[in-house]
């Protein structure tokens, strides 16, 4: 069972003021192209990376000080009005669907980096600045921003810390929350607050933990202080070519065993193997069933003895082939593959769902099976590409929307994966967020006392819910009504599938 978009988004505020009036509003502080609101001029905004859900907001705002951040949130508040905040759009959960009676405020303009500062190792940025940037903007000082999302190319840092956002190194290096110190954020009351501190620590509360994530419902995010590293001596690439789903799967666990922390290590199967090799040419083995990516960075005397280890552990898990990238170029061409999967994937299939969960590596197998299965269940294929190192899934369920209800069976088998993850004992999201996409299975995960925590720590931040209302964290009654949809489901309609 799917629902409609009004459906899905819970207790929505009501605007307390026309579009007219609060056109006009805007219009006396904000330059005439900072405020779209003809419909040819909204409807590029209708959705982020998941367009299967569409809406057109009331107003869009580009707003290109952070006073004019300030003057927007507080109209807002003073009439209701809610508040989606966007970045490059490049979320996969729907984060940033708008709302037919609220405003999109687009952080598009805050595109500055600010400083960089080689001694102290940071970078003082604006929310709009896209990640691959930083890395550019450091490499002189021979340092780099070590989250990269498969989207680096595109996606903002706002939106990185938004959703706590990861890529193939955070195995090693961690996901955002673990390389930001500090944040600059707009209440909903208009007040600019600092959060962090550009030293290694902080006194109090870890706001800045609690602020990364939230996915702009608890404050605007107008400024990022960013970790930055030094870049490694040696980085080595090592490709393994599995004639077996499950044993890849079993091999990751390995290469943790045996003591090595890769800085990536990544997974992807036959399917999502061919989509990318056509897109990309990278040279991997198309017969492959999987292959894991694994790089290895240090110092070249470290990661020479790791890659003997890697090879040896890898040859033991049954990997068919095990090579390592002769040269710079050909490790770039390794990760241009694994990091065009995606679009290659599109190609396969008029649509595609993507979904994140995360699970224990020692689960691999397991549920990677449970994939298998319920693929052959729902007659829907399946790519799987994913951070195998820490866990974090990401199968691709192909469909076509033009199918009469084939993107509601796509949405109840995604809705089994993350059942599955969270009975495993992982979780419903690793870096996409929750978003509207995920918020069924928040229902899942959390039980009452959890989720009523939540809702009280919205209402400290945000008491009158107008900061991306509806998203990410469902209400208890919702989630009455999902559990008792979800139990006549698994009876009636799914009873062979409840053993994941």
């Amino acid at each position: 069972m799917t629902y409609s978009i009004s459906e899905k988004l819970d207790a929505i505020p009501r605007a307390m003021i026309t579009k007219t009036e609060l056109l006009a509003q805007m219009r006396s502080f904000l330059t005439a192209d900072a405020v779209l609101h003809e419909a040819e001029e909204l409807s590029p905004y209708e959705c982020d990376g998941l367009s299967a859900y569409r809406q057109v907001p009331m107003l869009v705002l580009l707003p290109s000080t952070i006073e004019q951040v300030q003057k927007i949130v507080k109209l807002c508040r003073q009439y209701s009005v809610p508040i989606v905040a966007r970045g490059a759009g490049t979320g996969l959960s729907g984060g940033a669907l708008p709302l037919q009676q609220g405003v999109l405020l687009s952080l598009a303009k805050f595109k500055s980096i600010l400083n960089v500062d080689p001694l102290a190792r940071t970078a003082r940025v604006q929310p709009g600045v896209r990640n691959l940037a930083i890395s550019d903007a450091a490499k002189i000082h021979g340092l780099y921003y070590a989250p990269d999302p498969s989207s680096q190319i595109a996606c903002s840092i706002g939106g990185n810390v938004a959703e706590n956002s990861g890529g193939v190194h955070c195995l090693k290096y961690g996901l955002t929350v673990h390389n930001i110190l500090e944040l600059k954020i707009v209440t909903i009351d208009g007040e600019l607050l600092t959060i962090g501190s550009q030293a290694y620590d902080s006194a109090g509360f870890d706001l800045l933990a609690l602020m990364t994530g939230s996915e702009g419902m608890l404050g605007i995010i107008v400024e990022v202080t960013v970790r930055l590293l030094a870049v490694p001596e040696r980085a080595q690439v090592m490709l393994a070519a599995f004639d077996d789903v499950e044993k890849a799967g079993a091999a990751v666990g390995d290469i943790i065993a045996a003591g090595v922390i890769p800085g990536g290590l990544e997974m992807m199967d036959r399917l999502a193997i061919q989509a990318a090799e056509d897109f990309a040419h990278a040279g991997y083995p198309r017969d492959a069933e999987a292959i894991l990516l694994c790089e290895l960075d240090g110092t070249n005397e470290e990661v020479s003895e790791q890659v003997m280890k890697v090879r040896e552990v890898l040859e033991q898990s049954g990997a068919i082939e095990v090579r390592s990238a002769k040269d710079e170029i050909e490790r770039a061409l390794f990760w241009k593959g694994r990091k065009s999967a995606f679009p290659a994937v599109g190609r396969l299939s008029p649509d595609y769902y993507c979904m994140d969960g995360t699970i224990p590596r020692k689960k691999l197998p397991e549920v990677l099976r449970g994939i298998a299965d319920m693929s052959a269940h729902y007659e829907l294929p399946v790519a799987n590409v994913f951070h195998a190192g820490d866990g974090n899934l990401h199968p691709l369920i192909l469909y076509d929307a033009n199918k009469p209800g084939e993107l509601e069976r796509t949405e109840a088998f995604g809705a089994k994966i993350l059942e599955l993850c969270v009975e495993v004992g992982g979780t419903i999201t690793g870096e996409h967020g929750v978003g509207m996409e995920k918020i069924n299975q928040m229902c899942t995960q959390f039980d009452e006392n959890e989720l009523t925590q939540f809702h009280a720590v919205k209402a400290a931040f945000d008491p009158d819910g107008l900061l991306n209302p509806g998203k990410a964290v469902p209400t208890l009654h919702r989630c009455a009504e999902f559990g008792a949809m979800h139990v006549h489901a698994g009876e009636l309609a799914f009873p062979e599938l409840d053993r994941f």
